[in-house]
C-alpha cells in the first residue's frame, strides 16, 4: 500500500494543491486513493473529495488520542490502494504553536507515515537547505523521506535540486511550477468551499497531468510503499432514531467521523436544507446544526419562515439538539450579515449573531460540564474546537472552557437535558459517549411522542 504525508515549513507552502494533484494523479493510475486532513479543518477536506468523490477524513491528536485516530485511520484506509494525508501549517506546530501535540509531525510519528515536504521556494536559495535539515533533525524521528518544490519556475528548480539533495541527503522528487490552476480564492475562514469555485475538476485534472510530467511519481510511489494495515471489523447496528442533520451550503461544516460516530451508535441520519426545505426530516428524534457560513445567507436563512418556525418548535418542545458554531448563530434571534444587515432567524435562543473583525476565542480549548446535560455530566471534560469571525450576544453560561497552553478560561454555551448549543465544535469519534448519549435521548424522545400522539 501507499501511504504518506504532504507537509511543509509553514502555511501558505501550498499542500493543499499538491495533495489534490497527487490524489488526481493516483486516481488516474487506478490505485482508488483515500485521503485524510491533520487537524481540525474542514474545507481542505472538502477539496480532496471533489477529486475522489469519497469522503476525506480528519486527523487530529487533541480531539482524540493516538490509539483512537490510529483506529480510526486503518478503518478509513481499509480497501484503497493509497491513502494520502495533508499536513496542516508547519511541520511541527501544535497546538496553541508552543507544542508539536497535534501537529503533521504528531500525526505522522504515530501513524509511522512517511513525510514528503513540500517547500515553496521564495528569496532563498542555500537557506532552504539550512531550514530542511533544521526540519530533519528537530526531532529524532522527523519521517521526511522527500522534497517536493511547488511554484517554482523550471529553471530555479533544475539549479535547487541537485543543492538540496547534496546538502540535506534527501531526493528532490520534482516540482510543480506555477499554475494559475493551483490558486484557489479564500475569505475569512479560509479557502471558498470546492463546491463554490468554478471548474475545479478540469482544474484538478491540469493539475495532475502537471505532476505526472515534472514529478517523479514512480519514484515518490516507492519511498512510501508500506505493507497493508490489518483490516479494522467494523459494523453498524441496527437504526432506533432518525436524527436531523442540517447540510447545504450555509451548514457545511460536519465532520465526517462525527456523523459516523452518529450512526455506530444507532443513529439514521436524514440530512435536510434549512435554506430549502420546509419541514424537518419525518420521524426524526434529534436534531444536529453543524457549522457552516449561515452569514452569507443570512437573508435566505431568514426568508425561509415554515423552517425556522419548525425548528424553533423542535427545540421548544424537547427534542434533542446539537447546535454548533453556526447552528447555535441559527438558533439566535437575528444574525448579521457581511454587510451588517440583521435578519431573523430560528428565535430558540436569546442571542443574536454579530460580525467582529477578528477570530474569536480561536483554537482548541478543554470544555467543563458543570452539571448532567444532554451531552455532558458534572465534572466530564472533552476537548473541542473554535474557528469564528461572528459572535454572539448571548454566549450562555453552562460550561466552561479553558485554553490548554494559557491560563484563560471562560464561560459559555447552553447546555441542559435536550440542548447543546455555543460555538465549540464537539469530535464525537474521539469521544463516542457524545453520540451514545445523543441517540439515547433521540430514541427516548421519538418513544414518548409515539405513547403521547
Amino acid at each position: 500500500m501507499i501511504e504518506c504525508m504532504l507537509a511543509a515549513p509553514s502555511s501558505g507552502s501550498g499542500k493543499t494543491a499538491v495533495t489534490c494533484a497527487l490524489l488526481a494523479a493516483l486516481e488516474k493510475r487506478g490505485m482508488a486513493p483515500c485521503a485524510f486532513k491533520c487537524g481540525p479543518d474542514y474545507i481542505d477536506p472538502m477539496f480532496h473529495r471533489s477529486v475522489l468523490g469519497v469522503d476525506s477524513h480528519n486527523l487530529d491528536l487533541f480531539l482524540c488520542d493516538e490509539t483512537r485516530l490510529s483506529s480510526l485511520y486503518a478503518r478509513y484506509a481499509a480497501g484503497h490502494k493509497a491513502a494520502v494525508t495533508e499536513g496542516v501549517m508547519g511541520f511541527y506546530d501544535g497546538v496553541g504553536g508552543v507544542t508539536d501535540r497535534a501537529s503533521a509531525w504528531h500525526v505522522a510519528h504515530t501513524l509511522k507515515l512517511p513525510v514528503l515536504l513540500v517547500v515553496r521556494p521564495r528569496g532563498a536559495s542555500l537557506t532552504l537547505a539550512a531550514q530542511i535539515q533544521g526540519l530533519l533533525s528537530f526531532r529524532r524521528e522527523s519521517g521526511i523521506v522527500g522534497i517536493l518544490l511547488n511554484d517554482c519556475a523550471p529553471m530555479l528548480a533544475q539549479s535547487l535540486t541537485p543543492m538540496l539533495e547534496q546538502q540535506t541527503g534527501l531526493p528532490v522528487l520534482g516540482f510543480l511550477p506555477h499554475m494559475p490552476a493551483a490558486v484557489f480564492e479564500s475569505r475569512h475562514l479560509g479557502l471558498l468551499t470546492a463546491g463554490e469555485i468554478q471548474n475545479l475538476s478540469a482544474r484538478m485534472d491540469v493539475l495532475a497531468r502537471q505532476l505526472e510530467q515534472t514529478v517523479d511519481v514512480d519514484r515518490l510511489l516507492s519511498l512510501c510503499r508500506r505493507p497493508a494495515r490489518p483490516a479494522v471489523p467494523h459494523t453498524r447496528p441496527a437504526a432506533r432514531a432518525v436524527i436531523a442533520v442540517a447540510r447545504d451550503e450555509a451548514f457545511c461544516f460536519a465532520y465526517e467521523e462525527t456523523l459516523d460516530a452518529l450512526r455506530q451508535a444507532g443513529a439514521e441520519l436524514a440530512f435536510f436544507s434549512p435554506l430549502r426545505d420546509e419541514q424537518l426530516p419525518r420521524d426524526a428524534g434529534g436534531m444536529y446544526l453543524p457549522g457552516g457560513y449561515p452569514e452569507l445567507y443570512a437573508d435566505c436563512l431568514s426568508a425561509n419562515v415554515a423552517m425556522r418556525r419548525a425548528v424553533r418548535r423542535a427545540v421548544e418542545q424537547g427534542m434533542p439538539t446539537v447546535a454548533e458554531c453556526g447552528g447555535f448563530l441559527y438558533l439566535g434571534r437575528q444574525l448579521e450579515r457581511e454587510d451588517g444587515t440583521a435578519f431573523p432567524m430560528a428565535g430558540a435562543l436569546p442571542g443574536s449573531g454579530v460580525r467582529k473583525d477578528r477570530l474569536v476565542r480561536f483554537g482548541y480549548a478543554q470544555v467543563t460540564a458543570d452539571r448532567d446535560s444532554l451531552l455532558f455530566r458534572a465534572g466530564e471534560h472533552f476537548p473541542v474546537h473554535e474557528f469564528h469571525y461572528w459572535d454572539s450576544t448571548e454566549n450562555g453560561a453552562d460550561l466552561t472552557a479553558h485554553k490548554p497552553t494559557a491560563k484563560r478560561q471562560w464561560a459559555f454555551g447552553f447546555a441542559t437535558p435536550t440542548l447543546y448549543a455555543g460555538f465549540p465544535h464537539l469530535y464525537a469519534a474521539g469521544a463516542p459517549v457524545l453520540a451514545e448519549r445523543f441517540v439515547q435521548a433521540a430514541e427516548n424522545y421519538r418513544r414518548k411522542g409515539s405513547e403521547n400522539p
